[in-house]
């Protein structure tokens, strides 16, 4: 059965600065509307994932709350863990090799450079660096979630806000 992986790195939040940790960090207003946009792309695309894994983080968090919200799919049901706010490129491959084998569709939200990173790790394809709440699918034959690794899967969509924008 084919695996299906969605990246979304989190949306547009506050500036970095002395008075908030990079942690604690928020979304702001266009944050907030790049991820209700894309929430409905990903709907529109009649893309339905067995489950939403985030990071802890509050920006990121949100951003996953948001395209949950848009494509129906419980919020109650969403897994945050801190590993995908700092334990880099390694913790998004552990939480996918942990997936359900029952599951077709696995959706994750982080950060850059971490985000990026993976994406290119496991497709083998070159993105750059990954937008504010830009997607990447990589796709999966024949493969256990437990057997996914590097290059082993195949992006087959980059997509960002402005693209979607821009496309309707």
């Amino acid at each position: 059965m084919k695996k299906i992986l969605i990246l979304v790195r989190h949306a547009t939040a506050e500036d970095q600065s002395f008075k908030i940790k990079d942690f604690d960090r928020q979304l702001v207003d266009k944050g907030l509307s790049e991820a209700t946009l894309m929430g409905k792309w990903l709907y529109g695309k009649n893309i339905n994932p067995d489950h939403f894994i985030t990071s802890a983080a509050p920006r990121a968090y949100k951003t996953a709350e948001v395209v949950a919200d848009q494509m129906y799919f419980d919020v109650a049901n969403i897994v945050a863990t801190q590993d995908l706010y700092d334990g880099g490129p390694q913790a998004y491959l552990s939480a996918v090799n942990k997936n359900p084998e029952e599951s077709r569709w696995l959706i994750l939200f982080g950060h850059n450079p971490d985000i990026t990173y993976f994406a290119e790790y496991l497709s083998g394809s070159h993105i750059g660096s990954m937008k504010k709440c830009g997607i990447a699918i990589i796709e999966f034959e024949n493969q256990k979630w437990e057997e996914i690794s590097g290059k082993s899967g195949n992006l087959v969509y980059y997509i960002t806000p402005k693209e979607v924008r821009e496309a309707s």
